[in-house]
């Protein structure tokens, strides 16, 4: 843990994959400079399958995070038998170098499909409320906890540290996600839903979530979506099969007033920065990727993505977030086994 990080708490309102490829450094402002000092160190990632070695959490340790962010997918389980995926948490839990992470480390984070217990996933499933629980057994989340009768995972944590404040608002894009549209004329598998049709969030979750980042007075915000936000022509789950609500949550960042707004997505077995330039937001909004820590897509041959900055990771790896709050700076990184660092950037807000 950081020397200076102060306090550690959680507030909840409810009203609510060595790389095949060489991936240069990439930083957005060339007058930045790249080394970086850590105020603040965020670790994250997801697609972690139990059966499968996991050699990243020596790593993940050895980054030093202040919080370890589980990004969805965090075990694959793909049922509504709860035993069963009572099971695949306690074997998760059991494996002795994640143990030893989270014994030193804050653990926090959302849930996917896999995770979820339906594959692609939404409202329909009819064992999300049994699944919510296992899910927050997992999270080690109390028993009397807002949040074990709240419908939904979603969740708010603030961190306090000497230099300046961090708000991370963990979103649920399974539980109340409404049905998405198969691409039946190219070898898409979805095609985006007519514009206002479908939800990804829920109004309930989205008042709460407009709640959140218009009363935030954090240095940074950092938003944790389980699938992608602007990478949106791959055909796979992401925001932009709900083009409206992608539109509707750009929108949120701006009116808000909420600074340094970050998004962290998971989902697609490979390692991206994104980066989009809103109107009326003096700072590039970023959704950075980080996908997976057991398994990832080794065939990827390339795939349209307009927002995209630098080169995709396609071998497994995890992502930190390190925040210079007198910089007023972020280093991103995507980093595999040994350390290797295998994509950089940096961005001042």
């Amino acid at each position: 843990m950081k020397n200076n990080l102060l306090f550690f708490g959680l507030t909840l309102i409810i009203f609510g994959c060595k790389s095949t490829v060489n991936v240069p450094v990439v930083v957005d402002n060339s007058d930045v400079p790249q080394k970086n000092k850590s105020d603040f160190t965020i670790a994250f990632g997801s697609c972690n399958r139990t059966e499968k070695e996991n050699l990243l959490w020596d790593d993940i340790a050895q980054s030093e995070p202040s919080v370890w962010i589980w990004g969805g997918d965090n075990i694959y389980a793909d049922t509504d038998d709860m035993a069963r995926l009572s099971a695949l948490y306690d074997v998760q839990k059991k494996i002795e170098s994640y143990a030893l992470l989270i014994s030193d480390t804050p653990i926090i984070g959302t849930w996917d499909d896999h995770d979820y217990g339906l594959n692609d996933g939404g409202v329909e499933f009819n064992a999300k409320k049994g699944s919510q629980q296992m899910f927050l057994d997992f999270m080690e989340v109390p028993q009397d906890s807002p949040r074990r009768t709240q419908e939904g995972i979603y969740t708010s944590h603030h961190y306090t540290t000497t230099s300046g404040t961090i708000s991370v608002f963990v979103l649920d894009t399974r539980y109340f996600r409404t049905a998405v549209t198969p691409d039946t004329d190219t070898d898409k598998r979805l095609r985006p839903n007519p514009y206002g049709e479908g939800t990804v969030l829920g109004e309930t979750q989205w008042d709460w979530l407009t709640k959140q980042l218009s009363a935030s007075t954090a240095d940074f915000n950092v938003i944790v979506s389980s699938i992608q936000l602007l990478s949106n022509e791959h055909g796979f789950e992401c925001w932009g099969n709900f083009p409206h609500e992608v539109d509707r949550l750009k929108k949120l960042i701006v009116t808000s007033g909420a600074e340094g707004v970050i998004v962290l997505s998971g989902d697609r077995h490979i390692s991206e920065f994104s980066k989009d330039l809103l109107d009326g937001l003096d700072y590039p909004l970023i959704d950075f990727t980080s996908s997976g820590l057991t398994h990832a897509y080794s065939g990827f041959s390339g795939e349209p993505n307009p927002f995209r900055v630098g080169e995709v990771v396609f071998t497994e790896s995890f992502g930190t977030l390190e925040f210079d709050f007198t910089e007023k700076q972020v280093l991103f990184k995507m980093i595999g086994d040994g350390g290797e660092i295998l994509g950089e950037m940096v961005q001042k807000y």
